[in-house]
């Protein structure tokens, strides 16, 4: 039950990440083809402005000053549309990525799914699929083209002033290098931690808010919002200090990069200089050299600017495929057995909870037509017992057979349909009760969602509502009380018609009254289908045909 998590460097981090990109390899090319050409023209505007100044001053012979003119606004224009053309590309590649992540982020949930859920930080879930996938389009619209167009930039310029002296090309590739790449990794390294630290942070956070807003009732009922907005603005000064120092690394790294390129500048303009003093080169060919070196740091400026965001974005990106590599607790059979009911066997049962014992050497039977009680104190093990025979968690010693096979050798959609399972708080979606219960049966009629509700006993309240079995329930299921909830999980697993029924508590929002309805109903099913019932209430226990005792997860 231990879940390890791999720990990724960042280079592998961003190997996976560019993996994903294979099937948009083409629009890819097009955005560096676009913004190498762009940055062409954006570079060599003003070379070509000075070159045309120097042949309008006479100092160099080439093409009439109108030629000239023309080239310039049609390189102007060139860049304002290639640019375009890459950031709509970049956005385009982004965009579909995410919505691909999603998906496999939402397969591999369902994979994991329920041992997942059942041990999940929910507001940490939610922060990675929604915040965490969402920082991924900093990747992809503005990290993997922007490197490949200034490598190839880089390339093209050092070329270009090796034509002109090989001294003048090797400053370039100096000043290239430091920006493009020793601001980007020192940021990153000065960074350490911080952008984890900041991911983790508001992953906390969001969960800090969102179990507030959850118990918001019990919050106010013993006056403890004081303390509850205290840890609240803690947490928050806590993630703020840390995003304040990302801030001063990201305005150190800017400051750095105004810095080296200003050196390089002078440092070119100097080399220039005497070479043109000492005859190497042409004076005019000297200029160029400073010019061109001072009008293309555009595409390692903007790696530079990365160094202070992509530790974040790194940070999300492997959380992100900490859910994607994650190997299910338990693997989904689809080609196993299939089984009708005949019986459940608990025998010599034992589970650990990561390194925690919580159930040690149970035994149990379950006889078709009977209902059979388990009682015990909370935390005795009773509600694990039901989700292994669920098999949402595989046994870690003994077996757990439904007639006759052992659970993991039947096929999983069979192994549903022979069970139903109403846990003591059942989940609501933010839809009518109507399209809430058809969950079980998506094909039912309206005759036999009414007859699951009676045998409910939930239909008499369902019809005293303003649209009857058509209205809304509210998120979460926070317009309904516990038990009227609780009514409603029983109707959906009446409605599911499994032959065998795990009932987790299923009269502990209800008062005498309704337990009376309930234990009534479920008498009605006996011989008709298998209950396992949860209850520490004597007074429910007293329907059960057999009753195990469980005290810290031992069957007595």
């Amino acid at each position: 039950m231990v879940r390890c998590v791999m720990r990724r460097t960042n280079l592998q981090v961003m190997a996976r990440m560019v993996g994903l990109v294979r099937p948009l390899a083409s629009v890819m090319a097009l955005a560096i083809a676009c913004g190498v050409a762009g940055f062409c023209c954006a570079n060599f505007l003003p070379v070509v402005a000075v070159w045309g100044a120097l042949v309008a001053t006479g100092h160099v012979e080439g093409l009439p000053l109108g030629a000239i003119c023309a080239i310039l606004g049609v390189m102007a224009v060139a860049r304002g549309v290639l640019h375009y053309i890459e950031q709509r590309s970049n956005h385009f590649i982004a965009f579909k990525l995410l919505a691909h992540i999603r998906d496999l982020v939402f397969g591999s949930l369902r994979r994991l799914a329920p041992a997942k859920l059942a041990g999940a930080d929910r507001g940490k879930l939610v922060s990675t699929i929604t915040s965490d996938v969402e920082l991924l389009e900093v990747f992809y619209a503005h990290t993997i083209s922007p490197i490949v167009i200034a490598t190839l930039m880089t390339v093209i310029m050092v070329a270009f002033q090796a034509r002109i002296h090989g001294v003048l090309a090797i400053v370039s590739l100096l000043a290239y290098v430091a920006v493009g790449v020793l601001v980007p990794v020192v940021t990153s390294r000065v960074s350490g931690a911080r952008g984890m630290a900041a991911r983790e942070g508001a992953a906390s956070l969001a969960s800090f808010v969102l179990d507030g807003l959850r118990g918001l009732t019990e919050v106010l009922q013993f006056n403890a919002g004081a303390q509850r907005l205290g840890e609240l603005d803690q947490r928050s000064e806590e993630l703020v200090g840390v995003q304040r120092e990302l801030r001063g690394v990201a305005s150190d790294s800017t400051a750095a990069t105004t810095a080296l390129i200003l050196g390089f500048s002078v440092a070119q303009l100097a080399v220039a200089s005497s070479l043109a003093g000492s005859g190497a080169v042409a004076g005019t060919d000297a200029v160029i050299a400073v010019v061109a070196l001072m009008s293309s740091f555009g595409p390692v400026t903007a790696l530079a600017n990365l160094g202070s965001t992509l530790q974040a974005t790194l940070a999300s990106a492997n959380r992100v495929l900490d859910i994607l590599d994650e190997e299910p607790q338990v693997q989904e059979n689809l080609d196993g057995a299939s089984v009708a009911f005949d019986g459940a066997q608990v025998d010599d049962v034992s589970f650990r909870y990561d390194d925690e014992l919580v159930l040690d050497g149970v035994s149990l039977d379950v006889v078709p037509g009977q209902i059979v009680g388990t009682a015990g104190k909370s935390g005795s093990g009773k509600s694990t017992l039901c989700r292994l025979l669920m098999r949402f968690w595989d046994v870690s010693g003994g077996e757990i057979r439904l007639s006759g096979v052992p659970i993991a050798q039947i096929r999983t959609d069979s192994l549903r349909a022979a069970e139903a399972f109403v846990e003591q708080d059942t989940h609501l979606f933010h839809d009518s009760i109507r399209d809430n219960l058809l969950i079980a049966k998506p094909d039912a009629t309206r005759e036999e969602v009414e007859e699951a509700c009676r045998a409910a006993s939930v239909h008499d309240f369902i019809q005293t509502l303003p649209s009857g079995y058509d209205t809304m329930v509210g998120e979460l299921g926070e317009t309904l009380s516990g038990g009227e909830r609780q009514r409603l999980g029983l109707a959906r697993a009446f409605l599911h018609d499994a032959p065998f029924l795990l009932l987790d508590e299923p009269t502990s929002n209800l008062d005498a009254l309704n337990e009376g309805a309930i234990l009534a109903s479920l008498n009605a099913q006996r011989g008709r289908r298998s209950v396992l019932l949860v209850s520490h209430r004597a007074s429910t226990m007293a329907i059960a045909d057999k009753t195990y005792s469980m005290d810290s997860g031992r069957v007595s």
